[in-house]
């Protein structure tokens, strides 16, 4: 069989999701062409092309950079029918109307490529009911495609099939939503809301009835419901107004209309809340409309109370006591929590009970094993992890007890008992649904192994389930070399295997992978390796953030201790890991994904090559802590000016420093890998990978390419810089900013500080310097603040709140 190829995708519909999916498509260098109704007045285009203009000022960013909108191509169904021939993917994205689909397939069929795939992304209608319109020949090309709000940063997507889809169909599509678009792939069953919408939705409604019966208030909901219970930090009444209050009725409705006591023995507790009923004839949809469960007035955030339907001020916060509860090991958490006598505690118990209840009762239907069921919740609602997990963790069958006792005694959402599979049989004996063979199947009756295609064989160290021991821990696997409490070097080769090629591996294993004194010297040493024995390095971690940069508590004592003295000679140690690694004699690939601030942003830089996930934040934020980035990170901004500047016909090296200079000043960090780039912290060279779990693979082909290539380290050079004139350009506009209240006389100090490196110091413009010159200048500017008291009260603050200080 032929290689599936996606040269390009149409999306119809130019609605919420519909544009979103195209702006993703954008972000992964995939044509796409968006297509809506033709305008009733004005240009025909005029419906898609507000949707594009609106895509630039949705938060979070649904762009890489938000001139990409531009690459969107529009388009009408009324005068551009003929671009689906053009089309290998297309995607129908308009409104959760059976009619009105039904109505555009019989529109668009004539006009779909013959060897195109069509995908509806509906959120929970029926796939089947829709493919019945179709032509014979485009059925076995028909599936769903159901993308998460929104569908940059959610890694959910629901791939479901009809009676009449072909298979590799499904696995083709497959292999480019987890490859192409960065996703992570469950495949549902064609049943109502499929799988993280049935359960999702069903626990939301489950945790609206609890909050009645609790008496609790929205905002303390969502203190308990957020982060502290292992979930999404918008918790439950936040999350529900960013999806939309309309959004969520319609999927309430769609439970409702396709379900029945029946079908579904929890379907009593589907009716649609009386506070989300009121919403919704106020208008009031959340997000989108500015008000739902929760208004911003000013910088004071509201909470809506049913009873007055007023908004009232919010913010009240859970008794620290149920923090602490959800801080303890599984079943000990769970127990405490079921025995609490606070209504909080109670709630918490009810929801999470409520939650493996559902879950359990119908995992045959809804889902083909357990592993669908938990990644899609950790996927698809940003849960740490899913129910079936965490119930396997605290005990499954002591948590399956007390799950019984509950619908025993009438506190569960209905009498239905747990199956029969829970209590008898391999799962019981297993303790719990996910184990080295695999995830138990209701349906199948049998645990079942991970689906084997091609794509995942680029996912080295695939995201893993409790209980999934089969599965490789990055943290532990392949050969160790060398292992500190700050660092293990180690290395994938084995005779045969697809992986290594002589390629060496370095872990930062410090809190956010921060870069000690330790670090450095675990770094130098696995450098000496790599040139020794191997083809090339890859420095990579299996969890984000790439690294944070330098240790500021490690670097403080020494401050205190040994004064400027002792913290010069640590970031002279530090720079000369960066020249290091800059002129080492093998291929050193940084593999990014998160944040790379400050010194991580300098260990990337200084690297042969960066490998970056989409969602990498990369900068030099060093201002916030009110130091000047001191391990190269300027001598890097004034280099690569000098040699943007060669690359052009431009003679005046200001322009091409300019953007450099304020992304320093500025503490600007790339909120992509494509911001990233365009702030210079990553090359056009550079690899952009749309999945986290591909980044290995990937960077340890590149550093095999490289050496396979004949790759040797630059040369060293000297370049021109601003000099005296640049820096004086710069100075005046920063006493313009200062003057006019823009920044504070601080930042002004360090601002100029920046400048004076970056442009070379009091030296003539154009003037030839080395790297060395210009590190130098940068740890003395970054000695001279360190030593300064508003600095130390940003550095104070930052380390205590996490949070800059503008002093």
């Amino acid at each position: 069989m032929s290689r599936f190829q996606v040269k390009k995708v149409a999306v119809l519909g130019a609605g919420v999701m519909g544009a979103q999916i195209a702006a993703h498509l954008v972000n992964v260098k995939v044509p796409v062409v968006l297509f809506d109704l033709p305008a009733k007045e004005g240009p025909k285009n005029g419906i898609v092309t507000k949707a594009v203009e609106g895509l630039k000022k949705l938060k979070p960013s649904p762009l890489g950079v938000a001139e990409d909108a531009a690459l969107i191509q529009q388009a009408n169904y009324e005068e551009h029918m003929h671009l689906l021939k053009e089309c290998d993917l297309v995607i129908e994205a308009i409104a959760e109307r059976m009619d009105w689909k039904l109505d555009l397939y019989t529109k668009i069929a004539p006009h779909v490529a013959k060897h195109a795939i069509l995908a509806s992304n509906t959120s929970g209608l029926s796939i089947t009911k829709l493919s019945e319109v179709l032509p014979e020949s485009i059925k076995p090309r028909f599936c769903g495609i159901h993308f998460f709000n929104p569908p940059r940063y959610m890694t959910l997507v629901e791939l479901i099939n009809t009676p009449t889809t072909q298979p590799e169909v499904l696995d083709q599509l497959e292999a480019f939503v987890t490859s192409g678009l960065g996703k992570g792939v469950v495949r549902a069953h064609d049943t109502p809301n499929f799988v993280a919408n049935r359960v999702g939705i069903a626990g939301m409604l489950a945790t609206m009835k609890e909050v009645e019966n609790f008496g609790l208030t929205f905002d303390v909901v969502d203190d308990l419901t957020g982060k502290k219970l292992g979930r999404a930090s918008s918790g439950t009444f936040r999350t529900a107004d960013v999806v939309g209050l309309d959004t969520m009725a319609h999927v309430i409705k769609t439970l409702q209309d396709n379900l029945s006591i029946e079908t579904d023995p929890f379907y009593e507790s589907f009716g649609t809340p009386a506070v989300l009923k009121k919403l919704l004839e106020l208008g009031n949809l959340g997000q989108k409309t500015k008000a739902g469960f929760f208004k911003k007035v000013g910088r004071d955030v509201m909470r809506f109370e049913l009873d007055s339907e007023e908004y009232v001020p919010a913010g009240q916060k859970a008794d620290e006591v149920y923090a602490r509860m959800l801080k303890k090991p599984a079943a000990e958490r769970l127990k405490l929590l079921r025995n609490a006598e606070g209504a909080p505690g109670q709630f918490l118990w009810a929801i999470l009970r409520n939650g493996f209840h559902y879950a359990a009762v119908h995992l045959a239907t809804i889902a083909d094993n357990a592993r669908d069921v938990d990644q899609a919740m950790r996927w698809g609602f940003g849960m740490k992890q899913g129910p079936f997990e965490l119930w396997q963790e605290a005990g499954w069958l002591e948590v399956a007890k007390m799950i019984q006792e509950d619908i025993d005694a009438g506190k569960a959402l209905c009498k239905a008992p747990l199956p029969e599979w829970v209590f008898k049989g391999p799962v019981a004996e297993a303790g719990g649904v996910h184990t080295a063979q695999g995830s138990w199947s209701a349906s199948q009756g049998k645990f079942v192994p991970r689906r084997q295609l091609p794509v995942y064989e680029r996912q080295i160290f695939p995201e893993s389930l409790l209980g999934e021991s089969n599965l490789p821990d990055w943290r532990t696997a392949g050969t160790t070399i060398a292992e500190s409490n700050a660092l293990r070097t180690w290395t994938l080769d084995e005779d045969g295997s697809p992986f290594g090629g002589r390629v060496l591996i370095a872990s930062i294993k410090n809190k956010m992978h921060a870069i000690s004194p330790e670090v450095m010297e675990a770094l130098m040493e696995a450098l000496e390796l790599a040139e020794a024995e191997y083809q090339g390095m890859v420095i990579w971690s299996g969890d984000a953030p790439f690294s944070v940069g330098a240790d500021l508590e490690a670097t403080m004592p020494a401050f205190v201790v040994g004064g400027a003295d002792a913290v010069e000679s640590i970031e002279k140690e530090l720079q000369n890991l960066m020249m290091r690694i800059r002129y080492a004699q093998v291929p050193v690939v940084a593999a990014i994904h998160g944040m790379a601030l400050g010194g991580g942003c300098e260990l990337a830089v200084y690297s042969a090559k960066r490998v970056a996930h989409m969602e990498s934040y990369i900068g030099l934020v060093e201002v916030g802590v009110g130091l000047v980035p001191g391990a190269g990170g300027l001598t890097y901004i004034a280099r690569r000016a000098a040699e943007n500047m060669a690359a052009s016909t431009g003679k005046d090296i200001l322009p091409f420093l300019t953007e450099g200079f304020t992304a320093a000043a500025m503490a600007k960090v790339g909120t992509s890998a494509i911001e990233s780039r365009k702030l210079g912290f990553l090359l056009e060279s550079d690899i952009i990978v749309p999945h986290k779990d591909e980044l290995l693979f990937v960077a340890i082909n590149e550093a095999k390419s490289m050496a396979a290539s004949g790759w040797r380290a630059p040369h060293k050079r000297l370049f021109p810089v601003a000099g005296r004139s640049g820096l004086a350009t710069i100075k005046a506009q920063l006493v313009n900013m200062r003057d006019g209240g823009f920044i504070s006389a601080y930042d002004f100090k360090v601002s100029t500080m920046i400048a004076e490196v970056v442009c070379g110091g009091d030296v003539d413009a154009g003037a030839l310097v080395s790297e060395e010159y210009l590190l130098t200048l940068e740890r003395k500017a970054f000695c001279h603040l360190i030593a300064q008291p508003k600095t130390h009260e940003r550095i104070l603050g930052m380390l205590s709140t996490g949070k800059p200080v503008r002093n």
